[in-house]
């Protein structure tokens, strides 16, 4: 007698059925995963310009002796910020200009995407202090850096 293995038509319409069920289970998770990633992205770059900027400056505010030349914002004839700059005196300029919506160091663009930021020096207490604020994308984060004497 022979053997009659093989694969009815129930067995492959299961079959057919099981790995579609499968796939679509694998679709539907991999289109959430996507599209959280992609949200992630977006909402991490604002933190990443700020980080970026924070970086250089305070790096920058930490040298031992360093003194601010000039420091300077101006507005448009709408009230908004169109340039703000600090200059240290050791040749290094910080300059956030509106226009293009981002934050030099001296001619490096060092941040993009920035709505607005200021600085402010100022002497308190006989403490030189920098105020920058920082604008961004759901970010606002003003911040005081005191200059080492």
């Amino acid at each position: 007698m022979r053997s009659e293995k093989g694969i009815t038509l129930i067995s492959l319409i299961i079959y057919v059925i099981a790995l579609t069920i499968v796939i679509g289970i694998i679709a539907v998770i991999s289109g959430y995963f996507y599209k959280n990633v992609a949200t992630a992205s977006v909402d991490v770059e604002p933190m990443v310009e700020y980080t970026k900027f924070n970086s250089f400056f305070s790096e920058e505010v930490n040298y031992k002796g360093i003194k601010v030349l000039d420091c300077k914002t101006t507005t448009k004839d709408d009230g908004k910020i169109d340039t703000s700059y600090i200059v240290f005196d050791n040749g290094v300029q910080y300059t956030y200009i509106s226009e293009n919506k981002g934050i030099y160091r001296n001619k490096v663009k060092i941040a993009r995407g920035v709505e607005e930021c200021t600085f402010e020096y100022t002497v308190e207490n006989s403490k030189d202090i920098v105020n920058v604020t920082f604008k961004s994308k759901n970010l606002n984060n003003p911040i005081k850096y005191t200059l080492k004497k």
